[in-house]
């Protein structure tokens, strides 16, 4: 019974360690097309990056969580936009989008466990497509 119960166990730690299964729509996201009448913004985190759950507010409305080596693609009317962190997150940055543009914004996490927070950093489009493209899209936002 003992070395059923140890395999399982075994089992269970390792299935921790999988990587997360792209989210529908990770393919076509990473095609990076604009669309014409909205702004596309990527809000991403390198695979380095602290293993933080960091969720994220857009125009104060929850949108989804990042992880290390994921993404969240949002599609919003032109305008000025904000993207912060959430509870005890007080990082943030405001944009102001565009339609018909494609925005990459750099999240990176600092802290300890429950004391973590958030730095957000428009980049080039460059070093934005590849963070995507060697990512995992955990969801998409469409106003």
């Amino acid at each position: 019974m003992w070395q059923r119960l140890s395999i399982a166990g075994l089992l269970f730690a390792l299935s921790a360690c999988a990587p997360m299964p792209p989210a529908p729509g990770d393919a076509a996201a990473k095609r990076f097309e604009p669309v014409s009448d909205r702004a596309v913004i990527y809000v991403v985190r390198h695979p380095s990056e602290r293993p933080f759950v960091a969720p994220i507010l857009f125009d104060d409305q929850a949108i989804g969580s990042t992880y290390k080596g994921t993404y969240i693609r949002v599609v919003a009317p032109g305008g000025t936009h904000r993207i912060s962190g959430m509870a005890g997150d007080s990082g943030l940055i405001t944009l102001q989008a565009q339609p018909g543009q494609v925005y990459f914004i750099n999240q990176t996490t600092y802290g300890y466990d429950a004391l973590s927070g958030s730095q957000f950093q428009l980049v080039d489009a460059q070093y934005g497509r590849s963070m995507v493209l060697g990512g995992t899209m955990t969801g998409e936002f469409v106003r």
